[in-house]
């Protein structure tokens, strides 16, 4: 296992390697040398809180939308999925320490495997050289994920709007309520969203923030995007 091309990879020099060593050491390997080897599911367990405190930070300044939406955006983020696709793209599998019998059955592409890897790759980023380091680590992952609508299972359609019209700085971009009924517990919200005086986009939601991006996405659907 070459941990110094794995650290050129990652564009992080590590002070202390033994915590890369351990987030690269599968269970089955320590089982199978029975030397009470360390293995990487305390650092996964870690990594993944660690995950979700970036993820999240990141979300909630440049995002303005409900909590709710937020939530589902992080966790197409920080799913399975996502996480072996940022693993693949420094070829993380190659590095780790996987035991025969998970090598054999194909462990080192397995995504399970390699998602709690990078979980735990996180982890070690973090205790050797703090918050920073691992978000400087962590984010360019996060932005290429946003960046791809189809790797995502939420879209924030408000923010794709707002970007197009931006090209076009004499337009002026508002949402307004057109409708409101129910009950307090049981809201239905309609709202147009205008460029200018003329109307683009309608939606419905149950809170005005959800109808506002019900309406968006009319708009871009409108507009062909």
């Amino acid at each position: 296992m070459d941990i110094k091309t794995l650290q050129k990879r990652i564009n992080y020099t590590f002070k202390n390697e033994h915590l890369l060593e351990v987030a690269l050491t599968h269970s089955s390997y320590a089982n199978e040398n029975r030397r009470g080897s360390e293995y990487n599911e305390r650092l996964e367990f870690l990594g993944d809180a660690v995950l979700s405190i970036i993820v999240s930070d990141y979300l909630y300044n440049h995002y303005n939308i409900p909590e709710g939406d937020l939530t589902k955006l992080r966790a197409s983020i920080v799913c399975e999925r996502s996480l072996d696709v940022m693993a693949d793209k420094i070829q993380l599998g190659e590095y780790l320490l996987l035991g025969r019998g998970e090598e054999l059955t194909g462990g080192r592409t397995r995504p399970s495997v390699i998602a709690d890897a990078f979980e735990a790759l996180i982890a070690a980023i973090y205790l050797d050289g703090g918050m920073e380091s691992a978000k400087t680590f962590v984010l360019p992952f996060v932005l290429e994920m946003l960046s791809d609508e189809d790797q995502l299972t939420f879209k924030d359609y408000k923010t794709a709007l707002q970007e197009i019209i931006q090209q076009n700085p004499e337009e002026r971009l508002i949402y307004r309520l057109a409708e409101e009924s129910g009950p307090d517990h049981n809201k239905r919200f309609v709202v147009e969203v205008c460029i200018n005086s003329n109307v683009i986009g309608r939606g419905e939601g149950r809170s005005k923030k959800n109808a506002e991006q019900m309406a968006a996405k009319e708009a871009l659907e409108l507009m062909g995007k």
